[in-house]
């Protein structure tokens, strides 16, 4: 169960733990923290995706390391057996990224879920809503990290001759192409070799839920073929919405745990 509803959400929402994990993309001039404070979910905790990022390296949204991110979970009053709902007010459905850190630093796959709909639909459906903060309670949060859910730049230029697994892109056909310039400066247009693209927002209805699983396998089969498959990885502009697709193809392939390039395009695409 990746995904909950926002009733039953409502119907259990002091048995979990809420994390609010919006971020923006920089041209949109919208901060999720500042968001946050003024409306979120009852008892729900902000997670920065900027400040919860790798600062030694100048790629954007990089994982931590362990001991840092046992530091960030600790700080934010998790437990090591929690239940955790996490949801975004964002059009990149940034929820997605905080999703696949907890379960590549070991949090149990079953116990971490997506807010279908995210904030906009809980807002929609009248649903309680607060600026007050919660107090927390700190945790001494222990994580285990499973490193073959991240592949690096090496890897992914020995699998062009290799082709040990897929790479799928999530980024829009016109920048997967080349046909329009990257977002982000110092960045080629382009692809990498062998990739395949599924543009994130395929995944989604027009109210950001999640397709059905029907769609959705009709969607990966546009590409994939077999969506049994288990050796495939995203990637995208910077490890955001690749983390969509994963989630996406958790959905439909529930022997796959999410596998991403974590430099993503940000890294690939450098003008060296």
């Amino acid at each position: 169960m990746s995904l909950v509803e926002t009733d039953w959400l409502e119907n259990n929402i002091n048995k979990v733990k809420i994390i609010d994990c919006s971020w923006h993309m920089p041209q949109t001039n919208r901060i999720g923290f500042e968001e946050y404070k003024n409306h979120h979910i009852p008892n729900a905790i902000f997670f920065d995706l900027d400040n919860n990022s790798n600062k030694d390296t100048d790629l954007p949204h990089m994982l931590v390391k362990i001991n840092d991110w046992e530091k960030i979970v600790s700080k934010m009053g998790i437990k090591k057996n929690d239940e955790i709902i996490i949801y975004d007010n964002s059009d990149v459905i940034s929820s997605c990224r905080c999703w696949f850190n907890f379960i590549y630093f070991g949090h149990e796959p079953s116990l971490v879920h997506i807010l279908n709909g995210g904030f906009k639909k809980w807002v929609s459906e009248n649903k309680k809503i607060t600026n007050e903060i919660p107090n927390i309670e700190l945790s001494n949060y222990k994580s285990l990290e499973k490193k073959e859910l991240v592949k690096d730049k090496e890897m992914i230029d020995q699998n062009i001759n290799d082709q040990k697994f897929k790479v799928v892109d999530a980024r829009s056909k016109e920048r997967f192409e080349g046909k329009v310039p990257e977002p982000r400066k110092g960045l080629r247009s382009g692809n990498i070799k062998n990739s395949f693209c599924i543009p994130f927002n395929r995944c989604l209805n027009e109210d950001k839920t999640f397709k059905s699983k029907e769609e959705l396998k009709m969607i990966f089969e546009s590409c994939l073929k077999n969506i049994n498959e288990k050796n495939i990885v995203f990637s995208c502009g910077s490890g955001v919405t690749a983390c969509v697709l994963a989630l996406a193809y958790s959905l439909i392939n529930d022997k796959y745990l999410p596998c991403i390039y974590d430099g993503s395009w940000a890294e690939y695409g450098l003008i060296r």
